[in-house]
């Protein structure tokens, strides 16, 4: 263990590798709201986070379990998951703008987290995001899976006709 007066002690998220406060700091110096995007092995999250400074604000959400209420039965961990809870949360928050929140994720082309963001953008939000970035569509709608395949577009319209 380090010990003198010149030692600093990290923040403990830093520390234990959670946040990355640089690019956390400018995500919030651009002013927008924050699409949080977290895949975990068996379920997505989406999130429309605003920030405050008494803490961040969680303006609409969404997770990948929701969608069995909207009559989906596939995996709730994959690419058209994560496509129609992206779009789950979109139409939840009404529209607006947002900046792509991957926190420690890689950036990689036409994963779940782009898909998510593709759903997202379908449902009204303004994401900056480049459109090379997003699944090719035969996925996103399942089309590499026939349980998937087979009630998407029913549970994309049933989605979208749930607005608030």
């Amino acid at each position: 263990m380090a010990s003198g007066s010149s030692y600093v002690l990290q923040y403990r998220r830093k520390r234990t590798g959670k946040t990355n406060y640089k690019r956390r700091l400018n995500l919030l110096k651009s002013g927008r709201n924050r699409l949080v995007v977290r895949p975990t092995g068996k379920h997505i999250r989406v999130q429309l986070v605003e920030y405050g400074s008494d803490g961040d604000k969680i303006l609409s959400q969404a997770h990948s379990s929701m969608l069995k209420k909207h009559g989906y039965n596939g995996s709730t961990s994959n690419t058209p998951a994560a496509y129609l809870t992206g779009l789950l949360c979109a139409v939840h928050s009404g529209g607006g703008d947002a900046s792509l929140d991957l926190g420690l994720k890689d950036s990689v082309t036409g994963s779940k987290i782009y898909a998510a963001v593709k759903g997202a953008v379908d449902g009204g939000l303004n994401v900056a995001c480049h459109q090379e970035m997003f699944p090719k569509e035969e996925r996103i709608k399942g089309g590499h899976s026939k349980t998937d395949a087979d009630n998407f577009e029913s549970v994309k319209q049933a989605i979208l006709k749930s607005k608030k």
